[in-house]
């Protein structure tokens, strides 16, 4: 297994290569060590860019037991019970930004952990202070990058830590 490529921790905003499903996971896992209530990731990518592997490796870490997670494609928002609650959407389906309203999730913004893939449906109703992170496949789609679009305090923490 490839090592996972290193970020630099500074005011850049890095790209790490994930060479593996386990290095989507070990990133997942890492997310789940330090995010809180409040912590909103945007998750940006094409279908099979690794968008729902990490969103449900972050999930089952945060749960402390590997229960399936399911993608929330069909259902838009599934939700967790942990040491907080995690909220997990894919709003791929979406026609219309007020729809956002109708799910919960702007109330949930505030009090949860919330994983929203598809987040250009949010239009407006993205929460300032998001984490944004792009995923991408290679062009020999056996390996993913992720790309972070924001600097958050949760990003530097997760990218210390991915180095340490």
């Amino acid at each position: 297994m490839p090592a996972p490529t290193h970020a630099p921790v500074s005011s850049e905003i890095p790209c790490l290569d994930l060479p593996d499903p386990e290095a989507t996971e070990r990133l997942g896992a890492l997310f789940a060590e330090f995010a809180g209530p409040g912590d909103v990731l945007l998750l940006d990518g094409q279908i099979g860019a690794g968008k729902t592997h990490f969103a449900r490796a972050l999930i089952q870490t945060r749960l402390g037991v590997a229960e399936h997670v399911p993608s929330p494609t069909f259902t838009l928002v599934q939700t967790y019970e942990a040491d907080c609650e995690i909220w997990h959407a894919d709003l791929y389906r979406l026609t219309d930004p007020d729809e956002v309203l109708e799910l919960g999730l702007d109330a949930a913004f505030d009090s949860a952990i919330c994983l929203i893939e598809w987040p250009d449906r949010l239009g407006s109703a993205a929460p300032k202070g998001a984490l944004r992170l792009r995923f991408e496949q290679t062009e020999d789609g056996a390996a993913r990058r992720v790309c972070f679009e924001t600097n958050t305090p949760l990003l530097r923490q997760v990218l210390e830590a991915w180095n340490g």
